[in-house]
């Protein structure tokens, strides 16, 4: 049986991107490993269960370039709650950028954010 364990999410820098998805996003810091003096094995992930994000320092100019832009302007990743009021309300008190107003789809009610490198996620509680 197959599980997704892990995706990349390139950013500029470790320790801002450590902040935000951790403080502004309320994801947990799983591990932050020192691997040279440039770079770092620094994972982090919403919740227990599912899968974790690493968090990957862009090394060249290609890497620089993607960040904020791994999937062409889509939506590419999917935070599930279980509380859309509230996770809605504290994610934009934490100045959280929302690019549009909640809304209720057949699946149940969702809405598009950018993390700080302009990666979009659906914020979504299912029916």
């Amino acid at each position: 049986m197959l599980s997704l364990g892990m995706i990349t999410i390139v950013v500029d820098d470790y320790d801002a991107a450590i902040t935000h998805y951790v403080d502004d996003l309320g994801f947990s810091l799983i591990e932050d490993t020192s691997l040279t003096p440039d770079k770092r094995w620094v994972v982090v992930a919403p919740g227990t269960e599912g899968s974790k994000i690493l968090l990957a320092k862009a090394s060249n100019e290609v890497q620089i370039q993607a960040i904020g832009n791994s999937t062409g302007g889509r939506v590419g990743f999917f935070l599930y709650t279980s509380d859309f009021k509230q996770t809605h309300q504290w994610l934009i008190s934490r100045g959280v950028e929302m690019t549009e107003t909640p809304r209720q789809e057949e699946f149940g009610q969702v809405v598009v954010f950018k993390d700080k490198y302009g990666n979009k996620w659906d914020l979504i509680e299912q029916s």
